[in-house]
């Protein structure tokens, strides 16, 4: 009888942990009304992640423990040597965007260097100025509004949006690496993996915040996330930093609460900026700081980043694929597109966006350098506010105004400091030479 009552008590807990699609589809055990609250979205789709996560982690463990490099054999043989061990070991040295080496500003004209920047900058900023603004969009303004019913119906399922930018950005990223010849491939498929949770995860919180907080406020946390992108530095790659970094990192975080602070509510819900969304906020710059310093770790195998680009993507859309399928919301979500011909045009033109978008950040890196990169996208984001509280009627008091204006000087403080540093360098490096 004992046995019987502890079994029921932990029969639902094992549902939950095995079969989180029968709570997503059923919302067995949970109150009514239970998927508009955050928290309950999130930890499902970690559960749904965990589903391919766990066996993954046993199945390398076992390949591992019985020394398959050396043992293994068969027609799976490639497929798990490259999973799990990989080609190559580290070369300690970057092998970074492509495969030709940068241009020299001597080695062209200059008319032809200033018509690749034009490019470069037109590509950046209209991929991702679309991409910000449909973002908004989608996640804070209904679809279907009509005269007879105003109110329309709302897309909420953050990680389908996810889902579909992935999958563009795969197929954009494979088909770059089969036109275009890229190094020798050296890194355990599997490591891409923690990459691709956190950059999951990031992305979903992005989306997720817009429900809570202001464009705007997002987008100066993210121009913000140098402060926790150097601590997990610290943390991951035991990088060390120079105290203009510190000092710069300093006028970001006061321009930052100084616009927070001074935030005012408006007409639209999505201006006010509450508890949730600061919650999720800072879910996705403790994400996004791991994806950068873990990738930052990968690029110490031999790769382009279109290969980066193409391993992280690929993981993504297996778990997000997989999530979604086990809680029955790609099925919705598909539905949803067809209800509404505007959503599924709005995210169609959002994942191309991003996935362009990253082929150009790729490009602008290798042409002109991170520094002109940061600066471009530096730019971005204060026409991205602009075009917001324009578009969306975001209210921005002068403080506030204030706050935005010192978080970009310390940006563009960073670019100029990094690029003397560098300077510097490459001036000592004869002067060594001769010694």
């Amino acid at each position: 009888m004992k046995m019987s009552s502890l079994s029921w008590r932990i029969w639902p807990a094992l549902v939950l942990l095995l079969f989180p699609s029968a709570v997503a589809a059923e919302g067995l055990f949970l109150p009514e009304g239970w998927y508009e609250v955050w928290v309950f979205r999130f930890l499902i789709n970690i559960l749904g992640y965990s589903t391919i996560i766990i066996p993954g982690y046993f199945l390398i463990r076992y390949f591992k423990s019985i020394n398959y490099l050396d043992t293994g054999h068969g027609f799976c043989f490639p497929v798990i040597k490259t999973c799990v061990f990989g080609s190559e070991a580290k070369s300690g040295l970057l092998d970074d965007v492509s495969v030709s080496p940068r241009n020299e500003a001597n080695s062209v004209s200059t008319v032809r260097q200033a018509m690749k920047l034009i490019l470069c900058t037109a590509g950046l900023q209209a991929s991702y100025l679309t991409w910000g603004v449909l973002q908004e969009r989608v996640m804070t303004r209904s679809y279907g509004a009509s005269m007879a019913e105003e109110e329309g119906e709302q897309f909420k399922d953050s990680q389908f949006l996810v889902f579909m930018n992935r999958i563009l950005a795969l197929t954009v990223s494979g088909l770059w690496c089969i036109l275009f010849k890229q190094p020798r491939h050296g890194a355990p498929m599997y490591k891409y993996s923690f990459a691709s949770l956190s950059n999951i995860m990031s992305s979903w919180c992005q989306y997720e915040a817009l429900k809570y907080i202001s464009f705007p406020t997002q987008v100066l946390a993210k121009a913000s996330k140098v402060i926790p992108v150097m601590l997990m530095g610290k943390i991951v790659s035991r990088k060390s930093y120079e105290y203009w970094e510190y000092f710069t990192a300093m006028l970001i975080s006061v321009g930052v609460s100084m616009f927070l602070l001074s935030s005012t509510t408006s007409k639209h819900p999505s201006t006010v900026t509450t508890f949730s969304g600061i919650v999720i906020l800072m879910g996705y710059i403790v994400f996004d700081s791991f994806t950068s310093n873990w990738q930052d770790n990968l690029f110490k195998y031999k790769m382009s980043s279109v290969q980066m680009m193409f391993g992280v993507n690929l993981f993504s859309c297996l778990f997000t694929v997989g999530s979604l399928l086990e809680q029955g919301a790609l099925f919705d979500s598909v539905a949803f597109m067809i209800r509404h011909k505007e959503f599924a045009f709005h995210a169609v033109l959002l994942s191309v966006c991003s996935a362009f978008g990253q082929l150009f950040i790729f490009y602008t890196i290798n042409q002109f350098g991170a520094a002109v990169f940061t600066i471009i996208m530096t730019l971005r984001q204060a026409i991205a506010i602009l075009l917001s509280c324009f578009l969306y009627g975001h209210a921005v008091t002068l403080v506030g105004s204030f706050g935005v204006a010192i978080v970009f000087l310390a940006l563009f403080l960073r670019v100029y400091a990094r690029t003397r540093m560098k300077a510097g360098r490459r001036q000592s490096q004869p002067l060594a030479q001769k010694v």
